[in-house]
């Protein structure tokens, strides 16, 4: 057992060095490469440049700057051609030919003698007129300073063929692998480089391996010296630790098994004694740390006892949710849990959730946001139709459950309020688009809509015949152990009382939509009105918006009831608010004030929209006669008008009574004028203004600020008319 990690370090020693000392010659020889390509190409850049001085000048000067050139070592020959090929001069010293272009590798065999950058000769029409070589010579010269430039050996292969055809400069081996391969011989590693376009000189490069001599026969002795050293120390601590180390594992055992009071005896100071003693404080302190946290258990059911009075007493759902999900959670040392709410439709939805993230299939694309299960399906669904809790430990292999997250182990508890029976639907639905809810317009509790927890539809059977509101659901304890029964019975207690808080928030929220909403007609009632028409002046105020106050009275009722009888006249009110609701915004606020008296808010409203809206209902009311049903059994159509009176903030009242007071005064005028009809508020009388004389020659002040009257001063003027949207 010691001996086989010996030998695979070993190996993976000598193994190393090899790849670092080929990785380190390989990355040399590719840096020396490309700073070959560079210096060739820098060659070639600089007879390119050489044949473009000479193309530039004149036919007849042409042979004096070639000579020029080469004597300044810009190239070593230069070759004036003319347009038929013929060779017009050539500097005296020319290489043989032929000459290999820069731009492309040779294309047959021979030796590289010289590079060349031809460019072409052309007359000012552009007609081709020859061309101009630039040649350098390729020699021991070159190929010396390219191994100056690089730092690595570099030979010059006389042809592509390879080394059969080569005339050998040093006594270096020649590799018969393609170009730009390492391959080692002999010590050396070795690249071939070229010929290629761009780069034509067929070029090797080679540096030593520095790969330390003698390595293998080391690693042979050391893993012999190992071995021996490892059989010596194994019969030792066979003799020192057997004993001990099975007393050791007797002793876990027993403490596996839950029992605490184990000890192990300690014989020697030595290792195996530190850790006997080490085991025996561990038993001990956790001895100590069960009790602590038994008693700390006693006490935190006990504190949940105290904090379900204290959610009693709490109206914010959300918040109520957020507390009971967070507590649960450090209850039983839970990462992560949910709480999900009874819809109308039968799902549970989940209201708060807590450590989902990362919990959800890939190919699921709703994720945490989306929490919710059919009440009967997964884990979840069942505690919900069962009102049955539930426990366990997660089968890895199966699928995940309808729209619940993965986990590991998980405990889930039903809401269940006793004798809980289905709520009426939310009266609010009667009252339309317009007031559709108090804390829409001023952040109030929201009464329960269609799919809030109050349904009628979403109560799920309960043991002892309480109805399931929800479920409190936890994943993944801390340290992998599955939630216990007495998680079970905390979270059993704990969301007993938090059924109750639910409950008694849903309670509170639908009195308090009763107390603001009329029951006959179901507008918002005279006491909404009030803190509407308040908050709605202040709104106006503090955006210089139009508020457009609409007092309404359905002419000549007392008619009607005693004609028809109340019940014919209940039946016409709540028609009239029906017919209402159809004729304004969602933004708009309807209210009954009394009787058959009624008030329309108009936001961002101004006289000429009210008006509108004003013929519009009168026209609703007025062409369609309302059906009731007389008291002797038969229906009747019954004639109705309405008269309406306008007011408008803030051109007739600054205050919001004021301008109900004012749409009241145009309301009785609507009725002087003989009903059916609307009229709009008297603008309130302006106190008389006294002109102030303002001195003609006025200057501007020294601090350069205008003034009233100054030149350029700022005018005081009325502000321009803010008008609402036009209906």
């Amino acid at each position: 057992m010691v001996l086989g990690p010996v030998l695979l370090g070993a190996f993976l020693v000598g193994s190393a060095v090899v790849a670092v000392d080929r990785s380190r010659s390989t990355e040399r020889l590719g840096v020396a490469a490309a700073a070959v390509r560079t210096s060739v190409d820098a060659l070639c850049q600089q007879l390119r440049a050489a044949a473009d001085a000479v193309a530039l000048t004149a036919e007849a000067a042409r042979p004096g700057t070639a000579d020029q050139v080469v004597s300044r070592g810009l190239a070593a020959a230069v070759q004036v051609t003319d347009a038929t090929g013929r060779v017009t001069y050539t500097t005296p010293g020319a290489p043989t030919t032929p000459w290999w272009d820069c731009t492309a590798a040779p294309a047959g065999g021979g030796p590289v003698r010289a590079l060349s950058a031809r460019v072409d000769l052309r007359d000012p029409a552009g007609v081709a007129r020859g061309t101009v070589a630039a040649a350098w010579q390729v020699d021991t010269a070159l190929v010396a300073r390219l191994a100056a430039v690089t730092g690595v050996a570099v030979d010059l292969l006389d042809g592509p063929a390879g080394p059969a055809d080569a005339t050998a400069v040093t006594d270096r081996p020649r590799p018969a692998a393609a170009p730009d391969r390492v391959t080692e011989v002999d010590g050396r590693y070795l690249r071939r480089v070229g010929p290629a376009p761009g780069q034509p000189l067929p070029l090797l490069l080679s540096v030593p391996s520095d790969r330390p001599t003698g390595l293998y026969p080391a690693l042979v002795a050391a893993v012999l010296l190992a071995g021996l050293l490892a059989v010596l120390a194994a019969a030792r601590l066979a003799r020192v630790t057997t004993r001990p180390l099975v007393e050791l594992a007797g002793a876990a055992d027993r403490v596996a098994r839950g029992d605490l009071t184990a000890r192990v005896p300690v014989r020697s100071q030595d290792e195996i004694g530190r850790l006997a003693t080490a085991f025996n404080r561990m038993t001990r302190e956790t001895d100590c740390y069960v009790q602590a946290l038994t008693t700390s258990r006693d006490q935190l059911r006990s504190h949940l006892a105290v904090l379900g009075d204290t959610l009693a007493s709490t109206h914010d759902l959300q918040r109520i949710l957020r507390v009971i999900l967070h507590s649960a959670i450090v209850a039983t040392g839970a990462r992560a849990g949910a709480v999900l709410l009874l819809d109308t439709s039968g799902t549970l939805v989940g209201r708060c959730a807590e450590g989902l993230a990362g919990r959800w299939p890939d190919d699921d694309p709703a994720g945490p946001a989306m929490l919710r299960v059919p009440v009967g399906h997964g884990v979840v669904g069942a505690v919900a139709a069962t009102g049955e809790p539930r426990r366990g430990r997660a089968d890895p292999a199966a699928p995940v459950g309808s729209g619940e997250p993965r986990c590991a182990t998980y405990v889930a508890v039903p809401f269940t309020v006793p004798d809980a029976a289905p709520t009426d639907p939310d009266p609010t639905e009667a009252s339309g688009p317009g007031p559709t809810a108090p804390a829409d317009r001023a952040g109030g509790p929201e009464p329960d809509g269609p799919d809030g927890p109050d349904g009628p539809d979403g109560q799920g059977a309960a043991a002892g015949g309480g109805a399931a509101i929800g479920v409190l659901v936890l994943y993944d304890r801390h340290g992998g152990d599955e939630f216990d029964d007495d998680d079970l019975a905390t979270l059993g207690a704990f969301a007993g009382h938090a059924a109750v808080a639910v409950d008694n928030v849903r309670i509170h929220e639908e009195a308090q939509r009763l107390s603001l909403t009329d029951p006959l007609t179901g507008l918002w009632n005279y006491r909404y009105l009030r803190e509407s028409l308040r908050r709605e002046v202040e709104r106006a105020n503090r955006f210089g918006r139009m508020l457009s106050v609409l007092a309404l009275d359905l002419d000549r009722f007392k008619v009607v009831n005693d004609t028809y009888g109340h019940a014919a006249g209940d039946a016409v009110l709540a028609e009239f608010a029906h017919r209402l609701r159809g004729e304004i915004r969602e933004v708009d606020l309807a209210f009954r004030q009394g009787g058959e008296e009624f008030v329309l808010l108009l936001p961002e409203t101004d006289a000429r929209g009210a008006a509108i809206v004003a013929e519009r209902l009168g026209a609703v009311v007025r062409d369609s006669p309302i059906i009731v049903g007389t008291n002797t059994g038969v229906t009747v159509p019954v004639p109705v008008t309405v008269s309406v009176g306008i007011a408008v903030y803030p051109d007739h009242a600054t205050v919001g009574q004021q301008v109900l007071d004012a749409a009241d005064s145009a309301l009785y005028a609507a009725k002087a004028a003989g009903r059916d009809t609307y009229r709009v508020a008297e603008p309130p009388a302006r106190p008389t203004r006294k002109e102030i004389p303002v001195a003609v020659r006025a200057v501007t002040p020294a601090d350069g600020l205008p003034r009233a009257g100054a030149p350029g001063g700022a005018s005081s003027g009325p502000h321009p008319p803010r008008q609402g949207r036009g209906r």
